[in-house]
């Protein structure tokens, strides 16, 4: 006893939580009891000043709150039920006295028999009104508790606690205790049995004068509240009914919007019996918002409530309810109703009258049985009478799921769907009929999904432009194809592949450019499926390889085109298959990859140094995006084998390991494609290898490894090669890639390398006066792809390499590309990304930026004319990289410096600051303007960069006079009212100036300047 009142008294006098571990570990160990806590506070708790009160409480809930459970006997329980609730009396003890209860509630000794107690001590004493949000969260939470643990015990206090409840939750309104206060009633309306008609009302009157849900969460809200969860939590209660016709008739579209989605979340809880009472006055409110819409969305959320409204109703099918019965209620009002309406199909309401139709088709079964036998007879009959059928044809939805009331009708709308896709008047609607048609499960034979595709490649023949109804008779072919694709296999692929040009079509035949740029299409949207899509590829395959094995006329460009867009296609339907996770993509490695190999190694190496179709840069972009689709794809496993394949034929000259096909690579020259000696169209090969390179690691803990004796000599000579012997700027970033995704995943592997290179490798090349300008420009781009390997996983070598941009800023002749390479460093990069399995930490530009930002700044203030503007370059670089939280809270700092970067006479460097600014400007308001007092100056500029004679950039113009059309939203009249006059007679002169999109910009931004005033 004497350690605890020790510690007490430690408490009250310092409040440390040593004092309470001491307690709680007594009290664990049986050394002492709450009970004993309590006598040592007794003298606090009787004190006559609050404070004292008010920390003997606290002590004692906090003290509880930390105890484990087991240790509170039922005894103990209910000595400090007792104990809490005469504290809730006192108006300085009832915050902690809550959190003390709130704890009690949660132990399994608190039984139903406190439950009484402490209700009616909460209702008694606790004033809702006067306590902040988290206090009535507590009275909330007990009351949730118990709901939870003793619904019973509450649902025996009968009046007592619908009154005291009421009185408690009435007018609350914080969020975060209506979700409570919602779950609570939830149960109360649901299963409490409230005879007080009275009290059944108040509860309805506190809970749903919420409705509709308005809250919107501010920005950035710790607690992520959302609107969505409070309507989801409000969505309980019969007596809503009349409310949800209210809203309906009186509601704007969001309110309406919100009452059709509440409606079709509760009428499955509400159950058949209250939603068949009410079905004519919901039908009649929904009907409103079906034949006369505000909006499309609206009457489509309001058709599909009546699906659920229906769906309730008859979710019990009737006694003695046959295949055969007539249904009864809504349905069969409703169904006549719109059947009545589709007598005269040229009327307006016939259209939401079929959707209604189709709506209650896909309901219960009952319900689609009798909506079927009433309409599609009728519809079908209708058709067949009309003399003239153009123009009065009746829109369809297809039902969803499977229809077996339908199979009685098949043929009658079979054939007049038929009859339809004929006539090229009512071809769209019969499209989407027969769509629904092959859409639903088991209606059609497989000879009459034939005869469907036979019909629609007619109307492909007869038409080579389609128009509109090419896209319906894709969607419509393509969903045969998950059904049964080998009819597409055989009649549609055919045609369309003798549809292609054999030959290039001349440059000047748009026509025909065109005409297989949309088969191309049409097969890139059909092969998807695995039959189909090995056709495909073999057959396209087999078209390039053709272009590329034929002599080289006067004009090769059409005749390259065309093997690219065949190419492109095969790129973009690999990357639908790859998406959608198709498990047919990795066979090809070994079927379509080394053709495509073979075909631009064979030409490679027949081309001495002339052009040949498959050595143009276009085409063999494309291939590689092939082999990285179906690369990806690979098990760690197979690519392995195939990593080493690659290596040998590009490092070994093994080329029968990747290549085969048809052209026969010639044995007596060798492929060598990083021997000084090799032909630049054979050193294009080497833009397959960043990619292959790229994903090396099939999981991020676990490397593939490279296929090279060594990875640091690998890497010196892929570098040293890059530099001095490649002879285009391709090649030189194709190695340039390839190093950057070795460093970036094997950066302890080749640790001798990165450091070889820090200690000579800069200095050597910057103090090499052989060197011309384009060689050191190359070094620092070398640089710039190692460095942001580092980077993105947050090397500890990463700054020591940015260090080396920095050296150089003071040197006249690159000290403006090392700038730049500044900003380039977190530019989004090709080669390293997620999806590549690159090592990527999170928060690497923010780090990055943090570091370098504040270095700059110092920096643009240098006395040293060069690396002072050397400086204002990679300041200019870095913001228009990266976004504007990382420095916004610098921009007052930053905005003299970026205005100083506006006279570099680089147009690029003009057009990057000017961009910030506009970035910059997201978010202000003239009362809250970060730019206002450098207003003047900003507009002087921007004038003079907007104007013809002054600024030959079109990109500068542009930007410029977007910024000037936004500086009288951002900025207060006052200030811009001295400068206005000049600003609108100086725009009057860009509307002259000769790009049209300048003009554009002039006009809108002069526009705004006349318009702004105080």
């Amino acid at each position: 006893m004497e350690a605890t009142t020790r510690n007490v008294q430690a408490w009250m006098a310092m409040g440390r939580d040593d004092e309470i571990n001491a307690l709680v570990a007594d009290v664990s160990n049986g050394e002492t009891t709450l009970v004993n806590i309590v006598k040592a506070l007794g003298e606090y708790l009787t004190s006559e000043e609050d404070s004292p009160r008010t920390k003997g409480v606290e002590l004692l809930s906090s003290v509880l709150a930390r105890c484990p459970p087991d240790n509170m006997t039922r005894q103990s329980v209910r000595v400090l039920v007792a104990f809490y609730c005469s504290k809730l009396e006192d108006t300085e003890t009832i915050v902690p006295a809550l959190q003390g209860l709130l704890t009690l509630s949660r132990l399994p000794n608190c039984t139903s028999q406190d439950v009484p107690i402490i209700m009616r001590a909460l209702f008694e004493h606790v004033k809702m009104k006067v306590l902040v949000q988290t206090v009535r969260l507590n009275v909330y939470s007990i009351v949730d508790t118990f709901m939870d643990r003793h619904r019973q015990a509450l649902k025996d206090m009968n009046k007592d606690f619908l009154t005291g409840y009421i009185n408690l939750a009435d007018g609350e309104k914080d969020p975060r205790n209506l979700l409570v206060a919602f779950a609570i009633a939830r149960v109360i309306l649901i299963e409490f049995e409230i005879s007080d008609m009275l009290k059944c009302v108040a509860l309805f009157n506190i809970t749903f004068c919420y409705f509709p849900i308005t809250f919107r969460p501010p920005p950035n809200d710790p607690y992520g509240i959302s609107t969505d969860d409070l309507k989801a939590a409000l969505r309980v209660g019969s007596m809503a009914i009349p409310v949800f016709l209210e809203k309906l008739t009186a509601g704007s579209p969001l309110t309406k919007r919100d009452t059709l989605q509440t409606m079709s979340a509760c009428f499955p809880v509400y159950g058949s019996g209250v939603a068949r009472s009410s079905a004519r006055d919901l039908w009649n409110a929904l009907k409103l918002e079906i034949f006369q819409p505000t909006d499309s969305v609206t009457a489509n959320m309001a058709l599909t409530c009546t699906q659920d409204l229906v769906k309730t109703i008859y979710a019990v099918p009737a006694e003695n309810s046959g295949d055969d019965a007539e249904v009864e209620g809504l349905a069969y009002d409703a169904c006549e109703e719109c059947v009545k309406i589709i007598r005269e199909p040229e009327k307006s309401q016939a259209r939401p009258a079929i959707k209604v139709l189709c709506a209650f088709m896909s309901t219960t079964p009952s319900v689609s049985r009798y909506t079927i036998s009433k309409t599609v007879p009728y519809v079908v009959q209708l058709f067949q009478a009309l003399e003239e059928t153009g123009g009065r044809g009746l829109p369809v939805t297809r039902p969803e799921g499977t229809s077996p009331a339908l199979l009685s009708y098949k043929d009658e709308v079979f054939g007049v769907v038929t009859t339809g896709i004929q006539n090229a008047h009512l071809r769209q609607p019969a499209l989407a009929c027969m769509l629904g048609l092959v859409s639903t499960k088991d209606l059609l034979t497989d000879e009459e999904l034939g005869f469907v595709v036979h019909q629609a490649n007619d109307i492909l023949k007869e038409n080579s432009d389609v128009g509109d109804d090419e896209d319906d008779i894709l969607k419509l072919l393509t969903t045969i194809t998950t059904i049964s694709p080998h009819h597409v296999v055989n009649q549609t692929l055919p045609l369309l592949f003798d549809a292609l040009p054999i030959q290039a079509p001349p440059r000047e035949a748009l026509n025909e450019h065109a005409k297989y740029r949309r088969i191309l299409s049409a097969l890139r949207i059909l092969c998807q499926q695995v039959e189909l899509f090995e056709v495909f590829l073999v057959r396209l395959t087999t078209r390039v390889e053709l272009l590329c094995d034929q002599p080289v006329e006067e004009d090769p460009e059409p005749r390259a085109a065309y093997a690219h867009a065949i190419l492109k296609t095969i790129s973009q339907t690999l990357s639908i298959k790859v998406d959608e996770k198709h498990v047919d993509v990795a066979k090809y490695i070994e079927r379509h990859v080394p053709r495509m190999f073979n075909l631009f190694i064979y030409s490679a190496m027949v081309s001495d140094a002339a052009y040949m179709i498959a050595t143009d840069i276009r085409l063999i972009r494309v291939a590689a995006d092939i082999v990285k689709l179906i690369a990806q794809c690979l098990t760690q496993q197979r690519y392995q084998t195939f990593l080493d394949a690659v290596f040998s034929g590009f490092l070994s000259g093994n080329v029968k390991a990747v290549a085969d096909g048809q052209m026969r690579i010639p044995s007596d020259v060798a492929f060598q494609p990083f021997e000084v000696s090799s032909v630049t169209r054979e050193v294009r090969g080497l833009t397959i290898l960043p990619v292959l390179v790229s994903y090396l690691a099939k999981e991020l803990d676990h490397l593939v490894p490279l296929p090279v004796t060594d990875l640091n000599t690998f890497l010196n000579q892929m570098l040293e090669w890059s530099l001095v012997h490649a002879n285009s700027d391709l090649q030189r970033v194709s190695a340039w890639q390839t190093l950057s995704s070795i460093v970036n995943k094997h950066s302890e592997e080749v640790s001798g390398f990165l450091n070889s290179k820090l200690e000579n490798y800069w200095s050597q090349r910057f103090s090499d006066e052989t060197l011309d300008l384009a060689q050191r420009q190359q070094t620092i781009f070398s640089w710039i792809h190692i460095t942001r390997a580092l980077l993105v996983q947050n090397h500890s070598l990463a700054f020591t390499f940015v260090d080396r941009f920095f050296e150089v800023f003071d040197r006249g002749d690159v000290g403006w590309d090392a700038a730049k390479a500044i900003g380039k460093l977190v530019e989004p990069d090709e080669v390293l990304l997620k999806k590549n399995h690159a090592v990527i930490k999170i928060l690497h530009v923010q780090k990055f930026v943090s570091r370098i930002l504040p270095r700059i700044i110092t920096g643009a203030t240098d006395s040293n004319t060069k690396v002072q503007l050397s400086h204002l370059v990679a300041l200019t670089s870095l913001i228009r990289a990266i976004g504007k939280p990382l420095y916004a809270a610098q921009m007052p700092t930053l905005m003299p410096l970026l205005l100083r970067g506006i006279d570099l006479p680089d147009n690029d460097i003009k057009a990057n600051v000017i961009d910030t600014f506009i970035a910059a400007a997201e978010g202000d308001t003239p009362e809250h303007s970060s730019i206002a007092e450098h207003a003047p100056s900003l507009i002087a500029k921007m004038l003079k960069n907007s104007m013809c004679d002054e600024m030959p950039s079109m990109q500068v113009r542009i930007a410029a006079l977007r910024y000037l059309g936004m500086l009288p939203q951002i900025v207060r009249y006052d200030v811009l009212h001295p400068s206005k006059p000049k600003v609108v007679k100086d725009l009057a002169k860009a509307l002259d100036d000769p790009k049209r999109s300048v003009r554009k910009e002039a006009v809108d931004a002069r526009t705004t300047w006349i318009k702004c005033s105080g």
